[in-house]
């Protein structure tokens, strides 16, 4: 059993002097940082626009006696965006081994130590997983203070169910290896979500739509940021396009629908689209319906608006 580390009674963290308020800068005014509990807080910062940080990140990251960050330059332009002092500390893949040791005896001080990532929610797809490990085995509290996600922001965006997806994080950069990892995927029945690069982008959307067939998708670029773009099509467009396309820049987050379901009778659009028109307009039942079919959205709203004329209704023109 793992023994919690308590910090002496009476020791005073690194930076803590008595009479020293910490502060940080908000819509123009100076604002005092209230006081933190000592642990780790995993902080999520903005994915691209910086005024999406919340205040209670702004407050944590103020109080904190260190900050872990993957890149300090990064992390400085948050700081320096919101007049924050707070020591910045390198921690990524390449010193992790290193650097580990020395933020949990900052811990077993009873110091409040704050992690962040270059962007989004720390410990999805970056270096901080070990960290909240080693913290919490040594039973030291661990604090989130939720934020900004790629992940999130990029099924929000998208379009497609988000009832029930599974991120995926990067498929591996070698063909067969991807190409495996798609094939092991091609069964879950939710959305799939991965994160790529710009140059590996044609690649993966060739093998995705090789694998899994003309899935609804959506490229997700940039997100939050001034160049912010969200191409949506079946895999199969979307591979054509990027494969004529120079390598998109920026951050890129790839959203790919559920399986498509074996193709449905006439009878069978017709009797979905009468029951999703009980409920919801002509254009949102010709949506939900081309989506759990696999039918063609135009061959689907004729079926609907027959269905809707026979009725005597009015058609959504807009659909």
């Amino acid at each position: 059993m793992t023994t919690p580390h308590r910090p002496h009674p009476h020791s005073r963290p690194e930076g803590r002097a008595a009479g020293v308020v910490k502060t940080f800068l908000l819509a123009g005014s100076t604002l005092p940082a209230p006081g933190l509990s000592p642990g780790l807080h995993v902080v999520a910062t903005p994915i691209g626009n910086l005024a999406d940080v919340t205040v209670r990140a702004l407050e944590t990251l103020a109080a904190a006696d260190v900050i872990a960050c993957e890149d300090t330059r990064i992390s400085r332009r948050l700081l320096d965006r919101y007049g924050i002092q707070t020591h910045l500390v390198a921690y990524h893949d390449h010193n992790g081994a290193s650097a580990r040791p020395k933020l949990l005896a900052r811990l077993a001080a009873g110091e409040r130590v704050a992690l962040i990532s270059d962007a989004g929610t720390p410990l999805v797809s970056d270096p901080g997983f070990k960290l909240v490990v080693e913290a919490a085995e040594a039973g030291f509290p661990v604090h989130p203070v939720p934020g900004a996600s790629a992940l999130l922001a990029a099924l929000v965006a998208a379009g497609l169910p988000t009832d029930c997806f599974l991120f995926d994080g990067f498929l591996p950069p070698k063909a067969g290896q991807r190409r495996n990892r798609i094939s092991a995927l091609a069964g879950v029945p939710g959305t799939l979500v991965f994160y790529e690069t710009g140059p590996r982008l044609a690649e993966s959307l060739a093998d995705l739509a090789d694998v899994l067939g003309p899935r609804p998708a959506a490229v997700c670029r940039e997100l939050t940021k001034a160049f912010e773009e969200v191409r949506r099509a079946d895999l199969t467009a979307l591979a054509a396009h990027y494969a004529d396309a120079e390598p998109p820049k920026g951050e890129i987050v790839l959203v790919i629908g559920p399986p498509l379901e074996e193709a449905a009778g006439d009878a069978d659009v017709d009797a979905a689209l009468i029951r999703a028109l009980k409920d919801t307009s002509l254009k949102d039942a010709v949506a939900a319906v081309a989506g759990a079919t696999g039918r063609p959205k135009r061959e689907v709203y004729a079926r609907a608006l027959a269905i809707t004329q026979a009725k005597g209704g009015d058609a959504d023109a807009d659909a």
